[in-house]
């Protein structure tokens, strides 16, 4: 998913990265997962999970250690990699999920 607007912190849950559950869909990535995530504003690379936000909110929330790394306002990258053998990667084609400054999907 590229150049997402976090909308928020909340450095006083658990852990991990709300995200809009469109979002998640559209990126074939399921609550839980493990993601990179590269902060464009400041740099900051880190290694969290996702858990799923309301669907057409556009919530894409940082949490716990997480939401030290960035701050409202500032566009990310979120990641997704898998492990496929030589016959699946013949086939296998990456998702890439565009975005508006909403957090909506661009067409």
């Amino acid at each position: 998913m590229h150049r997402l607007t976090v909308t928020g912190c909340n450095v006083n849950y658990e852990g991990s990265m709300t995200v809009d559950a469109d979002l998640l869909k559209a990126a074939g990535m399921v609550p839980g997962e493990r993601v990179q995530v590269v902060d464009i504003n400041n740099g900051a690379r880190f290694e969290t999970y996702v858990i799923e936000g309301d669907a057409g909110s556009g919530v894409v929330c940082l949490n716990g250690g997480a939401a030290k790394l960035g701050k409202k306002g500032d566009l990310v990258i979120v990641i997704a990699y898998g492990l496929v053998d030589e016959r699946e990667m013949q086939n296998h084609r990456a998702r890439i999920v565009l975005v508006d400054k909403n957090n909506r999907i661009k067409k």
